[in-house]
Formats: structure tokens, C-alpha cells, sequence
């Protein structure tokens, strides 16, 4: 297994691929596509590799220098269950040491399982401009 960091020219195709096969991934849909693509390369993306095929990626956003926090992890199904998810977080840990990393997530059972602890909640803010209650 090969993990290292994403380059565009490589790996681009086949996240995007890996993505729309994903049920309720919706970044690879036309209209978030684009926008995605550019998020891919500007922030801290790693990818995993067995055998020539794409099994997993991440990607991360850096504060500053302050915290690491991770959007986006997603290994293939078929190669779930082989700790290639905690091998992509090594991948942040080894680039940015010291650093605090967080997970926004909508799949707690899996960081509850790899010993992950809760620090508070993740909240989505409305835009007024679309609020059409008024």
C-alpha cells in the first residue's frame, strides 16, 4: 500500500471517479464539480494506492498553523476494515507534527471506533439571504 500526497495530474481522475461512486458524495455532480477539483489541490489531500488502483483519500484544511481539520476521508468499500482510514490520518500526523487534528464528520461510529474523542459539535450555519420564511 502506497500513501502519499495528491498531485492533480495523477490522482485527480481518479478521486473524482471514486467519488461519484460513493452513495451521498455528491462533489463529483455537475454543480460542485469544478469548485472540488480546486479544493482537492489547494488544501492538505493525501491518496492510497494498492496495485496501481485508487483505495482511499483525504482532505484536510490548514488553520494557520494552529489545528488540522479533516473534510473528507473515504476509502474504497472493498478495502474498508484494513485501517487504510487511520494510515491517511498517519499521513497528517507525519506532515504536520505537534499539530491538533479535528474531524468533521457525519460517520461518528467510525472515529468512535479508532479511539477518536468527541470535541464538541459542528453547527451549519443559514444564509439570511436564502432565508424565504419572511
Amino acid at each position: 500500500m502506497e500513501t502519499r500526497k495528491y498531485r492533480k495530474t495523477t490522482d485527480e481522475e481518479q478521486v473524482m471517479e471514486m467519488i461519484s461512486q460513493e452513495e451521498g458524495w455528491t462533489y463529483s455532480g455537475e454543480s460542485m464539480s469544478a469548485s472540488y477539483r480546486k479544493a482537492l489541490e489547494s488544501s492538505i489531500t493525501y491518496v492510497a494506492y494498492e496495485n496501481g488502483e485508487l483505495c482511499g483519500y483525504s482532505r484536510s484544511l490548514d488553520d494557520f498553523g494552529h489545528y488540522v481539520y479533516v473534510c473528507d476521508l473515504l476509502v474504497r468499500p472493498n478495502h474498508r476494515g484494513k485501517g487504510l482510514g487511520r494510515k491517511l490520518m498517519e499521513c497528517i500526523h507525519a506532515d504536520y507534527p505537534g499539530r491538533t487534528i479535528y474531524v468533521m464528520s457525519d460517520v461518528d461510529g467510525y472515529y468512535t471506533k479508532q479511539g477518536y474523542q468527541r470535541a464538541g459539535s459542528l453547527f451549519e450555519v443559514p444564509d439570511p439571504a436564502a432565508d424565504n420564511t419572511i
